[in-house]
């Protein structure tokens, strides 16, 4: 009697468990789940990226084409913030908001500070140009990752590949961090800065690194076997990856298990949490910008 007691308590604490670990699930998911109303902000641009949000929740994006940074305002108005931008694609605000942007065409990292103050922060590495800056991320120590693949013509690279670099505040000096990248596009890290994570767009897989006290980036582990453009990070850790040849976001847990797939009417290239609660998606997509809310927050 006593066993067949004990058997139906076991039985009911595992159904009990199957239940909450259902639920955790559910939760995980319904806090991303939405209507998917992706609704357009603005268009007939030539190739928008980067986007990047201010203190406010004003979001900054690029037209690298036209050579041109705008801003989708808080109030829902488009305005311009720069021309002659250097072919600028992947932005940032670091903690001190300045605007941190990638100048492709002309091969460098600049810094525009909240008064409008312009500074080249890097430019060379071992005294020779990078190729075409692409996206970039600041920590919070001051340093900035960023990446330098080169589109287009591929057999003249300044540099003798195409690798990840970590400006270092302290000396003021950049230092390469990767060497076994095919072509590194997007980046972003984690909300404590021990990991970062970077798509390789031209080996199609995407890895994340544990970020060592000096910068510099160790244990390389594979992330998603797939490569993507831009992407960012919600306040759970959750990827959101311009993923490949995919006419969607997609979501990633931080485990690298997809959990969601936001469709978009263009190609997507990247992505940035906005709005004055940072739980609005805004999505660059060729010649567009979109934006979709969520149940998740930003942490960006």
């Amino acid at each position: 009697m006593n066993k067949i007691i004990l058997t139906l308590i076991a039985i009911a604490c595992l159904a009990c468990q199957s239940e909450n670990n259902k639920q955790k699930e559910t939760s995980t998911t319904s806090e991303l789940n939405n209507e998917m109303q992706v609704k357009q902000l603005a268009s007939d641009f030539k190739f928008t990226e980067g986007p990047a949000v201010d203190a406010d929740g004003n979001v900054y994006f690029t037209d690298i084409p036209e050579q041109k940074i705008w801003i989708w305002t808080l109030s829902n108005q488009l305005e311009l913030f720069k021309e002659n931008s250097g072919g600028a694609n992947g932005l940032f605000f670091d903690q001190h908001q300045n605007l941190l942007a990638c100048e492709g065409y002309e091969g460098r990292i600049s810094k525009t500070s909240a008064d409008g103050e312009y500074t080249i922060v890097a430019d060379k590495f071992n005294g020779i140009r990078f190729n075409q800056p692409n996206d970039l991320w600041p920590d919070a120590k001051g340093g900035i990752y960023f990446t330098d693949p080169k589109y287009g013509d591929e057999e003249n690279l300044p540099q003798e590949g195409m690798h990840v670099y970590y400006f270092e505040p302290e000396n003021q000096e950049v230092i390469q961090v990767t060497d076994d990248l095919v072509k590194p596009n997007g980046l972003i890290g984690s909300l404590d800065g021990k990991t970062l994570y970077i798509t390789d767009h031209g080996g199609d897989k995407t890895f994340a690194y544990s970020v060592s006290d000096d910068g510099k980036l160790s244990e390389k582990k594979l992330f998603i076997d797939a490569g993507g453009d831009g992407m960012t990070i919600d306040q759970n850790g959750n990827i959101y990856l311009t993923t490949t040849d995919q006419m969607a976001v997609e979501v990633f847990s931080p485990e690298g298990e997809i959990i969601q797939s936001i469709p978009v009417p263009e190609q997507p290239s990247n992505v940035c949490f906005g709005g004055k609660n940072r739980n609005e998606l805004f999505i660059t997509a060729r010649t567009s910008i979109y934006r979709v809310e969520l149940n998740t927050k930003g942490i960006n």
